[in-house]
């Protein structure tokens, strides 16, 4: 890839993380809100971020990575994006436990918990799933965490836009359509279903 055609490439990735959370720094919602409640915030939009930059990672199609490195980075980045996800629980849970519990036990009045739990759920199954490969067969395994992770991605993306919080709603619908996107091409390009006509 032509290095002009790179730095592009690079800059519309990094513009599609960075945006959001910027545009989440000046949000009136947050004027009065605690440091905990806060940091849980921004660590959800930063989940939503490393979602995004998942696939692109597993498919090979940042320049400058090659297939091997990036999926040591993939690798990485998913262990961030577990992080992000504790501290978005668990920043809402400090802040508020019983919404939590309710969110958890799929009862909470508002549907976006739930989809935030199933997101929650698929992506720490894809994550552990990771951390057992050298275990499993690799055909079974690919195929299992592709699909965790593809539902980790549409419940995620459910869960961002049903909620009407600190991101922007152009920044937020334009990440969410891209982290589908990115998806979508991984999943065609990747092929992990193929295992199932072997």
């Amino acid at each position: 890839m032509p290095p002009a055609r790179a730095i592009l490439v690079w800059a519309a990735v990094a513009a599609a993380i960075v945006a959001p959370l910027a545009i989440a720094a000046t949000s009136p919602l947050l004027q009065w809100r605690g440091p905990v409640y806060v940091a849980a915030c921004f660590a959800g939009i930063a989940a939503l971020a490393l979602i995004f930059a998942q696939p692109l990672l597993a498919g090979g199609y940042l320049p400058g990575l090659p297939p091997r490195r990036g999926r040591r980075v993939h690798r990485g980045v998913g262990a961030l994006l577990v992080a992000a996800i504790l501290v978005h629980v668990g920043g809402l849970w400090v802040t508020s436990p019983p919404d939590v519990i309710d969110a958890l036990l799929f009862t909470s009045a508002t549907a976006f918990s739930a989809w935030g739990v199933l997101a929650m759920w698929a992506l720490l199954a894809a994550a552990l799933l990771a951390a057992l490969r050298r275990r499993l067969r690799p055909g079974p395994w690919r195929l299992c965490h592709t699909a965790l992770a593809a539902l980790a991605v549409l419940a995620s993306v459910v869960h961002a836009l049903l909620i009407e919080g600190t991101m922007g709603t152009a920044s937020k619908w334009a990440l969410c359509a891209l982290a589908l996107a990115a998806t979508a091409k991984a999943l065609r390009d990747l092929r992990a279903w193929a295992v199932l006509t072997r």
